[in-house]
């Protein structure tokens, strides 16, 4: 009987890959080079060469896995095909397919964030739950959704793309895709940093805030240090990401909210204050939804993948 899974996060710059018992047990965890050059032709027989480096190391054969997931950073149809994927240098690929001719395993393949949303339904800050959303707040804004168990992909891969809600429609900057007031374009850490430049261009109140030289970082300690000033970028940033979630939440009403991304290291402090302004906009039924931060930082990805293979 298969006991076995492997988990594969593939990212711009590295291959995140996991072995795990089929019961979520993670056994080994190790990284490779992307190797993005020549449009990225060598990234599945890479994958496909270390997946079975590690099945010899560990002396496994092809019957003892029940199956290989795999995230990546773009949309994906029938977890099997991507329509295209610019940090790996793809266009349509038929990822799955091509694996499973290197491999004689069952692939599935899942947008990044969206597998990183079942990781931490599965293992993480969602455990126990069948029902959440999970925004990652990075460089962007990512996010996955999913109901009774299930990733929500949408009929062109697009679901969970949460960071491209047009919040601000009319704003004259344009995000990276296009459109105008995108949620990420206040909620990423470069959104932040930008409510910042924005504030201090105006304030006449002392702060330690450096316009000239600012990080999302710098913001958010000086925010838990009660600088006033942080204090008011701050609730900006925290008022567009609980209104969006609150109108999210009249979508597919999750049973929480997983909070993850290098700006969630900021800990509770941003999580209650967002959680504060979610509670004002939200729907009655959905006020109560708890808000809390992802537990498996840059492993979500593999945990996903391994339970993407396993459904």
């Amino acid at each position: 009987m298969a006991g076995y899974v492997f988990g594969i996060d593939i990212g711009g710059t590295s291959i995140k890959f996991g072995l795990f018992r089929t019961d979520g047990t993670v056994l080994d965890k190790w990284e490779v080079k992307t190797q993005t050059q020549k449009n990225g032709c060598e990234i599945i027989p890479d994958v496909a060469r270390s997946v079975q480096q590690k099945m010899k190391e560990k002396r496994l054969l092809k019957e003892d896995v029940a199956g290989l997931g795999i995230g990546v950073p773009g949309p994906v149809i029938a977890e099997r095909e991507v329509l295209a994927a610019v940090n790996l240098f793809w266009g349509h690929k038929k990822v799955a397919e091509e694996l499973e001719e290197l491999l004689e395993i069952p692939v599935k393949v899942g947008n990044d964030a969206n597998v990183a949303a079942l990781g931490e339904m599965w293992k993480g800050g969602g455990k126990g739950t069948k029902n959440l959303i999970m925004v990652t707040l990075g460089t962007g804004v990512g996010g996955g959704i999913i109901v009774d168990g299930k990733i929500v992909t949408g009929a062109h891969g697009a679901g969970g793309e949460i960071g491209h809600a047009a919040m601000e429609p009319e704003l004259d900057e344009a995000c990276n895709c296009g459109n105008h007031g995108c949620l990420e374009q206040f909620t990423s850490a470069t959104g932040l940093v930008r409510l910042a430049r924005q504030e201090l261009a105006k304030t006449k109140e002392q702060t330690v805030l450096n316009p000239d030289r600012i990080s999302a970082k710098d913001v958010l300690d000086a925010y838990k240090e009660g600088d006033s000033t942080a204090v008011k970028i701050v609730d900006d940033f925290a008022r567009y990401l609980g209104n969006a979630l609150a109108i999210f939440a009249c979508v597919v009403d999750p049973e929480i909210f997983v909070i993850g991304g290098g700006v969630s290291k900021a800990g509770q402090p941003l999580i209650d204050a967002i959680q504060k302004f979610y509670k004002r906009f939200a729907f009655a039924a959905c006020k109560e939804t708890p808000l809390v931060q992802a537990e498996l930082g840059n492993d979500a990805g593999i945990y996903g993948a391994a339970k993407l293979a396993l459904e």
